[in-house]
C-alpha cells in the first residue's frame, strides 16, 4: 500500500501531522471550546428560512464580494468600520491561510508566541512561511519589552499575537499591540476569537492610522456558529484588497452568507449566552483550587489548570466518565471549555471523584 513518503510532498512538508483534536461522541464535549448552548430557537427558524430562500437561486454563484455579510459584520463590530474594512472567510483559519498566502509564503516569516494556538504554526507550514516562537514572561503574560526584543532579533515579516490567547486564557494590554505596531514594520495580525468573552478594550480600537494592523474574528465561538464556518478580520481596506488576490473565486458559499447574515440580524440574542459562559468559567476558576488545581485566569471560554501530575492518564479517567477535555501538551496541565452549568456540574463532580480516589491530579 502506498504511504504519505512515497508520494512526490513538498520537503518541508514531510514528517508533519495535520491538525487532529480528538473526536468522540461521548455526552459531554468539553475539548475544543465550543460554545455548547444551542441557539435559540427564533434565531435558529429565522435562519433555517434564510436558507430556504437561498436555495431558490443556488444554480447562481453567490456574491462573490459577500457584500451584505460584510455590511453586517461591520454594524456588529462598530468602532466606525465600513464595509470595506472587512473581510470574511470559511472560519478564522482561512482567514489567518489568507493572510499568509498574501504577506508571507517562501522566504518570509512569522514570528508567534507559544503556547499558542496551534493553527498558527500549522498554516504558517502549510504556506510555506517560516514559524519563529518567541518567549513568554511569567505566567504566559506578553509584555511590550518581551515582545519589542523578539521583533528586534528575528526580524518577522508577520507578528501574530493572540488575545485571550489559546490554550492559556490570558488577554494581551493594548500597549503590548502598540509596542509591537510600532517595532515591527510588517503586517501585525491579532487574533480575537475569544475576544467576547473578555474584559477590557479590543485591538479594533487601534485600527484607524494603522494599516498594517489586521484584527481577525469568529463566529464559532460567541455565536454559537462553529459549524457555519464563518471567520473574519478588520483592517485598512487596501488589506481586503490584498486578500482577494489569493481568495479562491466565490469562496463564501451562499448558505454561508445567508446564515451569517440572519444570525448577526439577532446579535443581542446570541451574545446572552456569553454571560451564562463567563459564570461558568469563572465557576470552575473558583473550584478547581478546592480540587487540589491550579487554574490560570482566563477571559475565554475555556480554563487551563495545572497541578496535574499525569495529564494523560486524568484526561482517559475523564473520558471514561463520559467527559471530554483537552491535553495541549502543557506539562502538568489540561484546559477545559466552559460548558453549560450541568455540563460543568458534571466535569467538577467527575474530576473531584478522581481525584479523591487518586485517579488525578
Amino acid at each position: 500500500m502506498t504511504s504519505l513518503d512515497d508520494l512526490p510532498i513538498r520537503d518541508d512538508l514531510r514528517g508533519l501531522h495535520p491538525y487532529g483534536a480528538p473526536q468522540a461522541q461521548v455526552p459531554i464535549q468539553l475539548n475544543v471550546n465550543e460554545n455548547t448552548h444551542p441557539i435559540p430557537e427564533g434565531v435558529a427558524t429565522d435562519i433555517v428560512r434564510a436558507l430556504a430562500q437561498a436555495v431558490l437561486g443556488v444554480n447562481r454563484y453567490p456574491d462573490r464580494e459577500f457584500t451584505e455579510l460584510r455590511e453586517s459584520l461591520a454594524g456588529y463590530l462598530g468602532h466606525g468600520l465600513t464595509r470595506d474594512n472587512i473581510w470574511a472567510a470559511n472560519g478564522s483559519n482561512e482567514v489567518l491561510q489568507q493572510t499568509l498566502q498574501a504577506f508571507g509564503g517562501p522566504g518570509r516569516s512569522v514570528l508567534g508566541f507559544p503556547p499558542t494556538y496551534s493553527m498558527h504554526s500549522i498554516i504558517a507550514s502549510g504556506t510555506g512561511t517560516r514559524w519563529l516562537a518567541g518567549l513568554r514572561d511569567a505566567g504566559y503574560e506578553l509584555s511590550p519589552e518581551t515582545v519589542v526584543a523578539a521583533i528586534e532579533h528575528d526580524r518577522p515579516d508577520i507578528v501574530f499575537l493572540c488575545s485571550p490567547n489559546n490554550p492559556t486564557g490570558t488577554r494581551l494590554g493594548l500597549e503590548t499591540i502598540a509596542a509591537a505596531y510600532d517595532a515591527h514594520p510588517g503586517i501585525l495580525l491579532v487574533d480575537e476569537a475569544y475576544a467576547e468573552f473578555a474584559a477590557g478594550d479590543t485591538a479594533l480600537t487601534m485600527l484607524e492610522g494603522r494599516p498594517r494592523l489586521l484584527v481577525s474574528r469568529t463566529m464559532s465561538k460567541a455565536f454559537a456558529f462553529a459549524g457555519a464556518r464563518v471567520g473574519y478580520l478588520a483592517a485598512d481596506p487596501a488589506v481586503t484588497d490584498a486578500l482577494r488576490l489569493v481568495r479562491l473565486p466565490y469562496h463564501l458559499s451562499s448558505f454561508t452568507q445567508v446564515a451569517a447574515v440572519a444570525a448577526l440580524a439577532h446579535a443581542p440574542e446570541m451574545l446572552a449566552m456569553v454571560q451564562d459562559i463567563k459564570g461558568q468559567r469563572d465557576r470552575m476558576i473558583a473550584v478547581l483550587p478546592e480540587l487540589g488545581f491550579s487554574p490560570l485566569p482566563s477571559e475565554a471560554n475555556f480554563v487551563l489548570f495545572g497541578g496535574v501530575d499525569d495529564p494523560r492518564a486524568t484526561f482517559e479517567a475523564l473520558f471514561e466518565q463520559g467527559i471530554l477535555i483537552r491535553d495541549v501538551g502543557i506539562p502538568n496541565h489540561l484546559r477545559v471549555t466552559a460548558g453549560s452549568e450541568a455540563e460543568t456540574t458534571a466535569f467538577l463532580d467527575a474530576l473531584g471523584w478522581l481525584s479523591s480516589v487518586g485517579r488525578a491530579g
